[in-house]
């Protein structure tokens, strides 16, 4: 247990390295105690040491002055708690130090563990999370968003089209690798005496793709499955309405989540004042209030909670041709039912990600998917994600500096 962090030389510099990623960690008391948890002195002291990109054990050791025999026992630790990724490649393992966030605070509950206090791991972890003007910013509040919201493509109008990026299946089929875990953020809740309302599972649900799939189940905190096994988790996830987000980018996306408004941290920090803190897709959800009897049940299937009752004026009626018929044997019309105090749902299109997640539950055929204008298209691969973000935020420069010190050659997970 990494109980022995707790002096400020032993965790500023490891939380300065840690503020280099593209999601960095804002330091406070609340992230010291998180990161003195998970590590202990000595690995602490390695991970602050960590090269910009990945890099060999002979050059850990010459960089951190610790004897390689000795050193390969200290990265084989992080490497177990998911602290730093080992990638072999060509006969030769090359590691990487994880950020938090997207990394090793989700890998933390990804597995059962006895060797933490999982429950006041879980609690500070969502405390932090929580503060608004601090991670919270940090992770929601660039401009280029590190994860995005695919749409329910059964959903989309007849006719429009999707690309294979915006398709869940097809990134589940086009990926190199394949496998599932425990959802870091239901199974953090379980740790707080929680469970979620939707009744998704913790176990199995959520899905983590390519390299990083492949460490995740060498090292304990994934299985392998096969496409068409993630194909039926992929519908599951869709008959309980839960929203499929992924990577922000067009080719090699890592993971695939299936997420609910209750227990997740992405949806929570689109909730909390973040709406630009998810990419969205290309669609949006409308409602035809003349169809609209605001039975709720759009509201209760929204993820990001963007669905209230419409407060705008109601639209004049349609033809009479073109109005689906309502009440038969009192013989009014939707318009004139509105007129005497008929409520409808209303859709904020600042929030909503336009997954489709309420279209299905809506008796009356009064939701319908559109497309968005202004949608903005991903970046292509994760290397040009993370120098969105590294420029967004002035980080960009020690990455540039790394990468022609080592001749321009890119990251081994950067290459999927």
């Amino acid at each position: 247990m990494g109980h022995l962090v707790s002096t400020k030389s032993s965790l500023v510099p490891l939380i300065d390295r840690l503020n280099r990623h593209p999601v960095g960690l804002v330091d406070n008391e609340r992230l010291r105690e998180i990161l003195g948890l998970l590590f202990d002195k000595r690995e602490a002291y390695v991970a602050s040491r960590f090269p910009m990109l990945e890099a060999t054990l002979p050059e850990l050791a010459e960089a951190t002055g610790v004897p390689a025999a000795e050193l390969d026992g200290i990265l084989e630790s992080l490497a177990n708690k998911g602290l730093v990724m080992d990638l072999p490649y060509a006969g030769t393992s090359y590691y990487m130090l994880m950020p938090g966030l997207i990394g090793f605070f989700e890998f933390t509950f990804m597995r059962r563990r006895a060797d933490l206090p999982v429950a006041r791991v879980a609690r500070l972890m969502t405390e932090y999370l929580h503060e608004r003007d601090g991670q919270a910013r940090e992770f929601f509040g660039s401009r280029t968003q590190i994860a995005r919201a695919l749409v329910y493509d059964e959903q989309i109008p007849v006719s429009s089209r999707i690309t294979p990026y915006e398709d869940a299946r097809e990134i589940i089929r086009c990926s190199s690798y394949r496998a599932v875990t425990l959802c870091y953020c239901r199974h953090k809740k379980e740790h707080l005496g929680r469970s979620c309302r939707k009744g998704a599972p913790a176990e199995g649900i959520c899905m983590v793709l390519g390299e990083g799939a492949r460490f995740l189940v060498r090292r304990g905190f994934a299985e392998e499955r096969t496409v068409e096994q993630m194909l039926e988790t992929l519908e599951h996830a869709r008959s309980l309405g839960l929203t499929h987000v992924t990577d922000n980018v067009r080719e090699q996306p890592s993971f695939l989540c299936n997420c609910c408004r209750c227990c997740c941290e992405l949806m929570t920090g689109v909730q909390n004042g973040y709406p630009d803190g998810l990419g969205k897709t290309p669609f949006i959800a409308a409602v035809d209030p003349e169809r609209c009897d605001y039975c709720g049940e759009c509201v209760r299937a929204c993820n990001v909670k963007c669905i209230g009752r419409g407060s705008r004026a109601p639209k004049p009626p349609r033809p009479q041709s073109l109005n689906r018929p309502r009440d038969q044997a009192g013989g009014q019309s939707a318009h004139q039912d509105r007129q005497q105090g008929r409520r409808w749902a209303e859709v904020d299109a600042s929030v909503c990600l336009g997954c489709g997640v309420c279209i299905p539950v809506c008796q009356q055929d009064a939701m319908t998917l559109e497309p968005r204008q202004g949608y903005r298209k991903p970046p292509g691969q994760p290397v040009a994600l993370y120098a969105r973000m590294l420029w967004e935020k002035g980080r960009l420069w020690p990455y540039l500096g790394a990468a022609l010190k080592r001749h321009l050659r890119l990251p081994l997970l950067w290459r999927g």
